[in-house]
């Protein structure tokens, strides 16, 4: 039986140039004049439109191969810097984006973190144990990981195809396994080579040792 695993996707940039540009009161395309209206325009779109080639591969991605408890909780949920976890359908405006740009995605901030550790809490009760839980963002830090490894302990995986890749390059790449339906490789955020050169050979023999005492 094929595992069940839902996705955790990081959030879009909402102080750069392309929110700016969702600002412009004389920007007339589609996604502008919605999300500036009062009946706004969903999350999802809005990261997609923000960041690009990454965000939208991976909600394409997470959308073709999520396969979360029945019943339970739904499979792709997106980290945002003062909602916690959001769906990709929830609507949001211009004040929302405005609020989200005022926070800084860090694991010292209160106003980021203590949403995110409500909701991820939440989630992993509702899953359960047997359900893996992937997170499409940066591992290199600690601003999504040192939040939720806590919470979903040697549940929280990782492609292993991102390390070394830059965003547009990942971008790419999920685009590319969710054309063809092939599936990434996981491995558990607790993995050193998340960091990729800058993994210590301490952190190697620790990630080793946990290895051994846990066949």
């Amino acid at each position: 039986m094929q595992r069940r695993q839902i996705f955790l996707l990081s959030p879009a940039s909402c102080g750069g140039k392309r929110a700016a540009l969702l600002f412009n009161d004389r920007a007339e395309f589609d996604i502008a004049k919605r999300v500036r209206s009062e009946e706004g325009a969903p999350l999802g779109e809005v990261f997609s439109f923000l960041s690009g080639l990454y965000f939208r591969g991976k909600i394409t991605y997470a959308r073709m191969f999520e396969n979360p408890p029945p019943r339970r909780a739904s499979g792709v949920h997106i980290i945002t810097p003062t909602d916690g976890l959001c769906s990709p359908y929830v609507i949001v405006t211009l004040k929302d984006l405005e609020r989200f740009a005022m926070v800084p995605i860090e694991a010292e901030e209160s106003r980021y973190r203590w949403p995110l550790e409500r909701d991820a809490k939440k989630l992993a009760e509702k899953i359960g144990s047997k359900c893996d839980v992937v997170l499409l963002g940066s591992v290199a830090t600690g601003k999504y990981v040192d939040v939720l490894q806590p919470i979903f302990g040697d549940r929280l995986l990782f492609p292993q195809e991102f390390v070394g890749h830059g965003d547009m390059a990942r971008g790419g790449i999920l685009l590319q396994r969710a054309a063809s339906g092939i599936e990434l490789t996981y491995i558990p955020v607790s993995n050193p080579s998340r960091l990729g050169i800058r993994a210590t050979k301490k952190a190697r023999a620790e990630f080793d040792a946990r290895l051994e005492a846990n066949p």
